[in-house]
C-alpha cells in the first residue's frame, strides 16, 4: 500500500482493490445516494489493460475518505496503432476540504503514476465545478465541446415515474424487456463510429465492452442500423452504425420504441466533424454539453483528431 503521511492533518493512500470502498463511501457522503452494489468495483476493474487502480485518496484523522481523483485506463486507436490511454473520472472533494488544494495533489500524484504505468494520453469530461481547475491549475488542454441533442417524444415519463414509484418499478422493468426483446442484440457494444470517419477514438474490442457492463446497457437493431442505448430519463443514444440513406427512417422508429416505453426525450451526445454530427445537426437543435480535455503524457497524437460520443463517457 502506498501511504503518503502529511502534517497538516490528512494522509493519502494510492487507489487499491482494499480502499475502493472508500470512493463509494465519499460518493454517497457528497451526493446522499448509493450506486448499485459493485458498481465501482467493477467500473475500477481494467486488469484488461494491464493497468488498474490508478488513483489516489485522501483521508482524514478519522479514518474517513475526504477527496478522490483517478482515472480509468483504456486504449486509444490512432492509424490502426494502440495507445495506453486513460479517462479522469470520479473527481471529488468532500465540502469541508475544499480550496485546500488537494484536487490538485492528487491530481498530479496520479499524472506521476499514470507515467509510471505506461500511460501516455488523459482525457475527461469536467464539469462546469473543475474545469476551471483542469484548465488552469493542472494545464489540460480543450479541444471541442460535445454537441448534446434532446429530441422530445411528446410522451410524459412513464419511465421516470416508476423509478420514483417502488411498487411500479418491477412493473415497468417487465414492461420494457417485453418491449425491447424484438429489437436485442446479444451483444455487450457496438464498434467505434468514429473509425469509419478517419478519426482516432476509444479502442471498443471485446475486452472493453466486457468492462463496459457495470451500467445497464443494450444493443437494438433497427433495419440494418445497430445502436447501443441506456434507458435512464429518457432514450439515451451511446453510439449509432447505420447508413446515412436509413438514418431518417431508423430515427422514427426510434422514436415510435421510445413512445412505447413511455420515455420523455431521446438523448445523443457526440464530438464535431463526424457523419452522425452531420445528420443529427441538419436535423435536430443541439446545445453544447461535455467540455473535452487532454492532458497529453507523450502520445503525441493529433488531439483534435480524438473524437467521442456518449458512450465513451464514463456515466454512460
Amino acid at each position: 500500500m502506498n501511504e503518503i503521511i502529511q502534517k497538516n492533518g490528512y494522509y493519502i493512500e494510492r487507489l487499491s482493490k482494499t480502499n475502493l470502498c472508500s470512493v463509494e463511501k465519499l460518493y454517497h457522503a457528497l451526493y446522499g445516494r448509493n450506486n448499485p452494489p459493485g458498481y465501482f468495483t467493477k467500473k475500477y476493474d481494467t486488469a484488461y489493460t494491464g493497468v488498474e487502480y490508478v488513483g489516489y485518496i485522501a483521508f482524514n484523522e478519522q479514518k474517513n475518505p475526504i477527496a478522490y481523483y483517478g482515472v480509468i485506463p483504456c486504449f486509444i486507436r490512432h492509424d490502426e496503432t494502440l495507445y495506453l490511454a486513460a479517462q479522469s473520472a470520479d473527481t471529488m472533494t468532500h465540502p469541508k476540504y475544499q480550496f485546500k488544494g488537494l484536487f490538485v495533489q492528487l491530481a498530479n500524484l496520479t499524472f506521476d503514476l499514470c507515467q509510471e504505468e505506461g500511460i501516455s494520453i488523459i482525457f475527461g469530461f469536467p464539469n462546469q465545478n473543475s474545469l476551471h481547475g483542469f484548465l488552469v491549475r493542472l494545464k489540460w488542454q480543450m479541444t471541442e465541446t460535445l454537441d448534446y441533442y434532446n429530441i422530445p417524444t411528446g410522451m410524459f415519463s412513464i419511465e421516470g415515474i416508476s423509478r420514483k414509484v417502488p411498487f411500479l418499478r418491477k412493473s415497468y422493468e417487465k414492461y420494457q424487456h417485453y418491449i425491447l426483446k424484438d429489437y436485442l442484440v446479444p451483444r455487450q457494444g457496438i464498434e467505434n463510429s468514429s473509425f469509419k470517419d478517419g478519426f482516432a477514438g476509444i479502442n471498443r474490442n471485446a475486452h472493453y465492452l466486457n468492462y463496459k457492463t457495470y451500467h445497464d446497457t443494450y444493443v437494438i437493431k433497427i433495419g440494418d442500423a445497430t445502436l447501443w442505448v441506456k434507458i435512464r430519463n429518457g432514450l439515451i443514444i451511446g453510439d449509432i452504425n447505420c447508413r446515412d440513406d436509413e438514418f431518417d427512417e431508423m430515427m422514427a422508429e426510434v422514436k415510435k420504441l421510445a413512445l412505447k416505453l413511455g420515455l420523455k426525450y431521446i438523448q445523443f451526445h457526440t464530438s464535431h466533424q463526424t457523419r452522425l454530427s452531420a445528420l443529427f445537426s441538419s436535423r435536430y437543435d443541439a446545445v453544447p454539453s461535455f467540455h473535452v480535455l487532454f492532458k497529453d503524457l507523450g502520445a503525441h497524437i493529433p488531439l483534435d483528431k480524438i473524437k467521442f460520443t456518449y458512450a465513451d463517457v464514463d456515466t454512460f
